[in-house]
């Protein structure tokens, strides 16, 4: 496991630089601080399965700084992103005989194999603008196509690296970055990168990525983004979201492509045995290879006075799963987000072979008089499935029903339920569960 130094003397330096000036008052007067805390109760019931439940309940609390910038051509600043996850419950031991459920989703285990009491974890980056042109190196949590950090448990993943962002030419962001670590949902430690699949020890301190979205008109936006880990994959994304006037509702249509083969010690003999594979199905009962795939999905929505109602499609082609970063390798690294219109609250419906059809509704109940109400249900159902024995079908079916506390001392207090019921006859198995999340953002600054 390692420790990174960069992040932390960039920041320092430039925060150094920034305050021996007193009369940049933007890096002051543009700053912001807010408190996150959030109480997550887990509840994951294996169906049919000797295998026990996971039952965890904590409380994080996230400090986000985002100074301003020095003034002149060139502006510097830092942010400092402050986690800490506290137990409340947890199940036994993770190698007791016997035990009922199992801790280790919300929180790393300890020596004993006991969830931890508490963990934390501080980032900062550095950043410097030119124009319309910021660089920032130090903690990062990226929301593009072809790298996307978790946020699905109790605190969320960050990575550490380098990323500029451009907005120079109107209409058009290019984004440029290098990815060296993560640090996991369930962790206060950072370590390499991997995908699914890949064997102990094998992992990459490389992850390349860059990309443009071009906004055409105000209804119209295309995407292309690159994303290659080193001596594992590289992976080509291609996007379109499109928002047409329909009626009196609208109809927002999102259209994606990803075309991903092997880089380096993947696409050779002795690199995946040296355990740089990919998962998937190879036929022969061979679940780890080469990583060769390309996905492509349709989703489109028809919003009309608080109702949404979508339909999609997914097909995965060839060996291997659909491939993005996923620490699952790596121990206590597990927790990934990938950038598929099926990554939902159990699983990703993204495994070789697989067609998944979508259906869901979404409702805001302010249209009828309760302001910060809404719900929404999804099914999806994926079938063809490559696997040892025969194809195989999935689906999961998932319930959310928030609410938001619009005035009185507690204004701003959100509530959620979200309850899922997964039946694969994948390794994925039947699961049933419920996510209960109370939350609340206290600016500070």
């Amino acid at each position: 496991m390692r420790k990174t130094s960069l992040a932390l003397a960039v920041a320092a330096s430039t925060l150094g630089l920034s305050l021996s000036n007193v009369a940049n008052a933007a890096f002051i007067e543009d700053s912001t601080a807010k408190l996150d805390l959030r109480n997550f109760y887990f509840n994951n019931d294996i169906r049919d399965s000797d295998s026990p439940s996971n039952k965890e309940w904590g409380q994080a609390f996230q400090l986000n700084l985002q100074s301003g910038f020095t003034e002149g051509t060139v502006g510097f600043g830092v942010d400092a992103l402050g986690l800490l996850g506290v137990k409340l419950d947890s199940g036994s031991r993770t190698n007791k005989a016997g035990r009922s459920r199992t801790p280790g989703v919300l929180f790393p285990t300890d020596s004993d194999n006991s969830a931890v009491d508490e963990f934390s974890s501080l980032g900062l980056t550095g950043k410097i603008r030119v124009s319309k042109t910021i660089a920032q190196i130090g903690t990062l949590q990226p929301k593009l196509p072809v790298v996307v950090f978790n946020d699905g448990r109790l605190i969320p993943q960050t990575f550490e690296g380098a990323q500029i962002t451009s907005n120079e030419i109107d209409n058009l962001t290019l984004i440029l970055g290098q990815l060296e670590h993560s640090k996991g949902r369930a962790s206060s430690n950072t370590d390499s990168l991997a995908i699914a699949g890949a064997g102990a020890g094998a992992d990459s301190n490389k992850f390349y990525y860059g990309g443009a979205d071009y906004k055409i008109n105000k209804d119209l936006l295309v995407q292309y983004y690159y994303g290659n880990l080193d001596d594992f994959y590289k992976q080509h994304f291609l996007g379109l979201t499109h928002t047409l006037a329909l009626g009196a509702g609208s109809l927002k249509s999102d259209l994606r492509y990803f075309d991903t083969g092997s880089d380096g010690k993947n696409g050779s003999v002795a690199g995946r045995a040296d355990g740089y594979l990919g998962s998937g199905y190879y036929g022969n009962g061979v679940t780890t290879g080469e990583v060769d795939n390309r996905t492509w999905s349709a989703f489109f929505t028809y919003s009309l006075e608080g109702h949404a109602l979508s339909a999609g499609y997914q097909q995965v082609s060839g060996d291997s799963n659909f491939i993005q970063l996923n620490q699952g390798s790596i121990p206590g690294q597990g927790g990934a987000t990938t950038y598929l219109i099926t990554d939902r609250q159990i699983t990703n419906f993204g495994r070789a072979g697989e067609r998944t059809w979508i259906g869901q509704y979404g409702y805001d109940f302010g249209k009828i008089g309760v302001p910060g109400l809404t719900a929404n249900v999804l099914y999806m159902k994926g079938d063809n499935i490559k696997a040892v024995g025969g194809d195989q079908k999935e689906w999961e079916r998932d319930l959310t029903l928030s609410y938001v506390l619009q005035e009185g001392a507690l204004k701003g207090v959100g509530f959620a339920w979200r309850n899922a019921a997964l039946r694969s006859q994948t390794s994925s198995g039947d699961v049933d569960q419920n996510r209960l999340i109370v939350s609340y953002s206290i600016p500070l600054l």
